[in-house]
């Protein structure tokens, strides 16, 4: 309580000259908080934002090439182009693109907060390759309309992918409450780079315009410094929240080694190129009748679950589904994951702890066990690790108190035999 009195306390304040003055609070650690930059955002703003300057600069350079090749391609400067089918060509590929824009948001648009980093650099490579269709458009004039259309498509996508991901990443650095200081700022220095962009294209495209293979080589090259801008950017991000590819990471190491990850290591280690796409080895929040159809069948996958969710796994396919009751909390969604993370790792590599390494042995001898009887012992074990990795996860400096999870919206209720607990 007197933490949190510290934090609304304003202890002193300074101004330059007659500029606004900024106020200084205590922290909960004791150090002192300024109000502004740097103290109002996460410690990776700084570097994630030079190299998001970066990208963007080239990728403007990009797309006045690609608009040059839309352009001359659809009969801009040829006398025999007419206007209605310019028009509905234009038409044809907006079209496209709006359909893709409203698929895509209902398909993955959930799903987007939970790897925010790796779909931000899909985004900008998919955005690459539709510059790229574009610039190739004008050389197949049969298929331009398909081809810029297929072009659109992919920028919609990545309209709503680069979006999203960019709001998720707003919310992570802004740390004073500030989300819409720090996004309109953002916002701004990307309009600045666009224009620096904006005024560099004016003179390059002169000097490319009369030669298509430097024009190609221009692209190319600029292609290669966003992609390469764009990686650094999205490295040099430390999420303090656990994903399921982070909790992954996290959780090997500390069966393994007895020590958690901090969040700068776990996002170093943290894989970029493949990690967007959801593991089917773990499904969080399924529903209840996918697992049972009998009363027998629900006894069985309640027995021994004294937690709020119900987890059954599949040994044949290492496949680990887990219903959520209605009261289950962040917590408990943490401890599910880690309790299906924790189950794949029986059937993997690398030394794991006693109580694991025996029922691994088991596991590997044959189905002489049920799979819901090795869920029940793994409960006992959990019960002894889990509230040691926990405060290891909280003293690393991740945040327990939210995930960024894959998690559905199914919820259901059960009667148990034991006491239910509720995280």
């Amino acid at each position: 309580m007197a933490d949190d009195v510290g934090l609304e306390i304003q202890l002193c304040s300074e101004q330059f000259g007659s500029g606004e003055a900024r106020g200084c609070r205590a922290a909960a650690d004791g150090s002192l908080q300024w109000e502004g930059f740097p103290d109002s955002v996460s410690p990776d703003y700084l570097p994630y934002q030079l190299w998001d300057s970066v990208q963007a600069f080239a990728s403007s350079l990009s797309g006045s090439l690609a608009t040059q090749a839309v352009l001359l391609g659809i009969g801009v400067g040829n006398a025999k182009a007419t206007v209605s089918a310019a028009t509905a060509t234009w038409l044809v590929k907006d079209s496209t693109g709006m359909l893709g824009r409203i698929v895509f948001a209902w398909w993955k648009g959930s799903k987007l907060d939970c790897n925010a980093k790796q779909w931000r650099l899909f985004a900008d490579i998919l955005n690459d390759v539709a510059m790229f269709l574009e610039i190739m458009a004008p050389v197949y004039p049969i298929c331009f309309t398909m081809t810029v259309s297929t072009s659109n498509l992919a920028k919609c996508i990545v309209s709503v992918a680069g979006g999203a991901t960019r709001a998720a990443l707003t919310v992570h650095q802004a740390r004073r409450n500030n989300m819409a200081d720090v996004s309109a700022k953002d916002s701004s220095q990307e309009t600045l780079v666009n224009l620096a962009g904006l005024l560099v294209s004016l003179l390059m495209l002169p000097l490319v315009s009369g030669c298509p293979g430097f024009s190609l080589g221009c692209f190319l090259f600029l292609t290669a410094l966003h992609i390469y801008a764009n990686y650094r950017a999205v490295r040099s991000l430390v999420m303090e929240t656990l994903n399921e590819g982070r909790l992954r990471l996290v959780l090997k190491h500390y069966l393994q080694r007895g020590e958690v990850l901090d969040p700068t290591a776990a996002n170093r280690m943290e894989p970029l190129w493949t990690g967007f796409w959801p593991a089917p080895s773990l499904s969080l929040g399924v529903p209840l009748h996918r697992l049972v159809s009998s009363v027998f069948e629900l006894q069985q996958l309640v027995e021994g679950h004294q937690e709020p969710y119900l987890l059954c796994w599949n040994q044949s396919r290492n496949q680990v589904q887990v219903v959520l009751n209605q009261k289950a909390g962040p917590k408990t969604v943490l401890r599910a994951a880690t309790h299906g993370l924790m189950l794949g790792a029986l059937q993997g590599d690398g030394p794991l702890p006693a109580e694991l390494e025996e029922l691994r042995k088991q596991v590997r001898a044959g189905p002489k066990k049920e799979s819901w009887v090795i869920v029940k012992e793994t409960h006992q074990v959990l019960d002894m690790l889990f509230p040691k990795f926990l405060k290891g996860l909280q003293d690393a400096g991740w945040k327990t108190e939210k995930h960024q999870l894959e998690v559905d919206e199914w919820r259901a209720t059960w009667l148990l035999s034991p006491e239910k607990k509720v995280l």
